[in-house]
């Protein structure tokens, strides 16, 4: 095994049972190099020898003595920050699982899975995991260049400050002594005046302070041009004047000059007798440096900042995929018993309120997704100011009693603006959560819609139109012109740590930019905020009818259908709404098993297939069917497909009820090859 695989390989602690061995095929099958360990003692002796990361159960962790592992963890290299990922069986939340705030404060960077779970949530949480130390490798690079650079200042400083000791032993001249140094050189005595001072001083003083020192002037009538400058220089030159030697790196610059920044060391400067006649100063310019370890400080809070927001899209990315297959059927399921029980009252109500829950848990998903910044964007027009009306309960809920909520829309027709609903929506919630937070003692929040149009040269960057303005105003503590100016930096936040990502004015800034729009920010300290949402206005026909969810599917012929999907549940759902709707259904549980349908005979009018399923995806399926019948339509239903569904297949998302599944079928059987959505989204 070479040092790479070593590095790179993933260590599973998992004693009960098969566990272990299940663990490391499943990693293994994916790619990825893993060994399993026994018990605690041989985990240890593997990290020491090297690791990509570290899967580990809750049980593997609960009696053991964690003293060798909390060593090994402490003692690692500011570079390195072990991954760890942790089996439970009760998740990783406080209130369910109290034994995670332990298992936390001992791992540190620990990323919790419970049981049981799906191989591609493991493998995906991995991949994360080995991407992440992998940047830790780089950062340890870069931070062995900097040591070296550092060693070898050093070097260089112990060098000559022996000649500096050797010359002085000697008796050499100053002049000689300092004709010599190649640093920056300077020799004050107790009257602040200058004794010796060689080229690169002199340099140096120009860059710095826009002044040539000369020997035998004072230090005050050098920097009299710079006073700040000056006080900071005598406090420094006070300590090694009263006998100090120190090193300190310091900032230096006169009004208008560019700031560098010094590395300065000073030791006094003692005559034949051993009296201290004054002290003498190398200085080097390490502005170079000190701007790259700045970097470096950014760039690892920046990597620690990405590698949190990579693990959220994964885990969420295989949380709505299972999420919403296990939806499906719930859905499936009780709309059709709310058909079959239309004629009973209280039945209807009991089944209505489970599937609004069932709703509010797909939202819930697709929020969680755009958050993640997995979702892709679904545009279509909006009436943007019916869409705030509607969310003013929800705005209310979100910024609390103490905040006067004032909405005010345009009277007149609907106008309509391209956007993607779900994104417009938390792109909202966003604003009025940051501007609560800016009126932490009470306040007025008001959300304003109106129309706009943009002449040419606008300053806002917006090409000549007509736009539909969403504006967020609010009388907090606003922002200074400094915070103003990075307000929508990604990362940059004003907020404690901990307590926001710096990420939500960056997607509000980055979607209105998607949609062709602008976002405008205006604030003053002590005068509140205003944030303006400018969407580009469309004539376009409303894409999603306002028909109430349970519309019944359209009628149809009676098909001949073939049906795959790997998870039974969904499939058998499936299955049901499909024969209720008329049609003649053949189940498959894969596409291999599909194809043997095909190849023996089995004549059908239209294939219907999940699109993550294990050997044979959706697309690979749709594929194998048009080689065989090229006119034979496939419409594909998705819980999370990711980056989406490849080929540009008609696609129906999970969960899904009878009369959008009717519908999809019927476009995909019509050659209308488009992303359709459950008509409930357009106003979720």
């Amino acid at each position: 095994m070479n040092d790479t695989s070593v590095s790179e390989r993933g260590l599973v602690l998992a004693p009960r049972g098969r566990d272990a061995v299940v663990a490391v095929a499943m990693l293994s099958e994916a790619g990825l190099a893993a060994t399993a360990v026994a018990h605690l003692s041989s985990l240890v002796a593997e990290l020491q020898a090297g690791a990509g990361f570290v899967v580990a159960t809750e049980e593997a962790l609960a009696t053991a003595d964690l003293h060798a592992l909390s060593g090994w963890i402490d003692a690692q290299e500011e570079w390195s920050d072990m991954p760890f990922i942790l089996l439970t069986t009760r998740g990783g939340g406080l209130e369910r699982n109290p034994a995670a705030s332990r298992h936390l404060d001992l791992l540190g960077n620990v990323t919790f899975i419970e049981r049981p779970f799906h191989p591609t949530t493991l493998v995906s949480l991995a991949q994360s995991a080995l991407r992440g130390r992998r940047r830790q490798y780089q950062a340890r690079s870069r931070l062995e260049d900097l040591r070296e650079g550092e060693a070898r200042l050093r070097e260089l400083n112990e060098t000559l400050e022996r000649r500096v000791a050797d010359a002085l032993a000697e008796r050499k001249l100053f002049a000689d002594m300092v004709a010599t140094t190649e640093g920056a050189f300077l020799i004050m005595d107790h009257d602040f005046r200058y004794l010796a001072i060689n080229a690169a001083a002199m340099a140096d003083y120009r860059r710095i302070f826009g002044v040539e020192p000369r020997v035998g002037q004072t230090i005050h009538e050098s920097l009299a041009h710079a006073p700040d400058q000056l006080a900071r220089a005598l406090a420094v030159w006070r300590r090694a004047l009263a006998g100090e030697s120190f090193a300190e790196t310091s900032w230096w610059h006169a009004p208008g000059l560019p700031e560098r920044a010094y590395e300065m060391q000073f030791r006094p400067l003692r005559d034949t007798q051993g009296r201290q006649i004054g002290s003498f100063l190398f200085g080097q310019d390490v502005t170079e440096r000190v701007r790259d370890q700045e970097r470096l400080v950014e760039a690892n809070a920046r990597l620690h900042e990405a590698q949190k927001l990579e693990t959220l899209g994964q885990l969420t990315g295989g949380v709505a995929h299972d999420f919403n297959n296990l939806l499906t059927p719930i859905v499936g399921a009780l709309d059709l018993l709310r058909r079959r029980l239309d004629g009973d009252p209280r039945s209807a109500r009991l089944l209505d309120g489970a599937l609004q829950s069932g709703e509010r848990a797909k939202t819930l998903v697709q929020r969680l997704l755009s958050f993640a910044r997995r979702q892709a964007l679904d545009t279509c027009p909006i009436d943007v100011a019916e869409l705030v009306i509607n969310m003013r309960d929800l705005i209310a809920s979100s910024i609390g009693p103490t905040i006067e909520l004032r909405i005010t829309t345009p009277e007149g027709p609907a106008a309509f603006a391209l956007a993607d609903p779900n994104q417009l929506e938390l792109a909202i919630l966003n604003l009025c959560v940051n501007a609560r937070d800016a009126m932490p003692a009470g306040g007025v929040l008001t959300i304003a819609v109106d129309e706009v149009a943009i002449e040419a040269h606008d300053s806002r960057g917006l090409p000549p139109g007509d736009y539909q303005r969403l504006s967020v105003i609010d009388t907090g503590v606003g922002m200074d012109p400094a915070t103003l100016s990075r307000a929508v930096e990604p990362f940059y936040s004003t907020k404690g740590a901990g307590k926001g990502t710096g990420l939500g004015l960056s997607m509000v800034h980055g979607f209105a930019a998607q949609l062709g729009g602008a976002f405008v920010l205006t604030s003053e300290p002590g005068r509140g905020t205003r944030a303006d949402f400018y969407l580009p206005r469309t004539t376009e026909e409303v894409a999603f009818p306002l028909a109430r969810p349970d519309t019944p599917a359209p009628a149809g012929r009676h098909l001949r259908l073939l049906l795959v999907d790997d998870e039974d549940l969904v499939r058998m759902g499936t299955a049901e709404m499909l024969r209720d709707l008329g049609h003649e259904v053949t189940e498959a549980r894969g596409g291999s098993e599909a194809l043997r349908h095909l190849d023996t005979g089995l004549e059908v009018d239209a294939v219907v297939t999940d699109y993550k399923m294990p050997n044979m995806d959706g697309a690979a399926l749709a594929e194998a069917v048009s080689e065989r019948s090229p006119s034979t339509p496939v419409l594909v239903i998705t819980g999370y497909a990711g980056g989406g569904v490849q080929g540009g297949l008609p696609t129906l998302a999970k969960p899904f009820r009878q009369a959008d599944l009717g519908r999809a079928l019927q476009e995909a059987v019509e050659g209308r090859s488009s992303t359709v959505v459950p008509i409930s989204r357009a106003r979720s």
